[in-house]
């Protein structure tokens, strides 16, 4: 008689493992994007200005990034809030590449289109072990 339990454990693990990594590398990336939505270096100022957005977007898109990195940190233990915060992040991520396409700012549409791709994988790794 064989165990087909075993394969599943191993499954979830993997699983488990990955977001954990991934989540901690998002959250790292998220923070340090926020601290500097925080302290307007000239770089974030320049690029809110080809964004055509206002300065004063600046602190409440820093808020939904540490939001979004503390929602895949607690979403380690608490798995549903793992899977809400990756769904948000991804639709933020949208959102950003939404605003360079609008621009046509295609160097700035590849890293935020790369960041929303990593946060819907987030999703599916958090769900896959729930």
């Amino acid at each position: 008689m064989q165990c087909t339990a075993l394969p599943v454990i191993q499954w979830r693990l993997a699983m488990f493992v990955t977001y954990l990594v991934v989540a901690v590398l998002m959250s790292v990336v998220l923070v340090v994007s926020a601290g500097a939505k925080f302290t307007r270096p000239p770089r974030m100022v320049e690029q809110m200005s080809t964004l055509e957005l206002p300065f004063t977007m600046l602190p409440f898109l820093g808020v939904a990034q540490i939001a979004g990195a503390a929602g895949l940190i607690i979403g380690v233990w608490w798995g549903p809030l793992g899977v809400v915060a990756a769904a948000c992040l991804t639709l933020y991520f949208i959102g950003a590449v939404a605003a360079y396409a609008r621009v046509g700012d295609i160097a700035g549409t590849l890293p935020a289109a790369a960041l929303a791709v990593v946060a819907a994988v987030l999703i599916g790794v958090r769900v896959g072990p729930l």
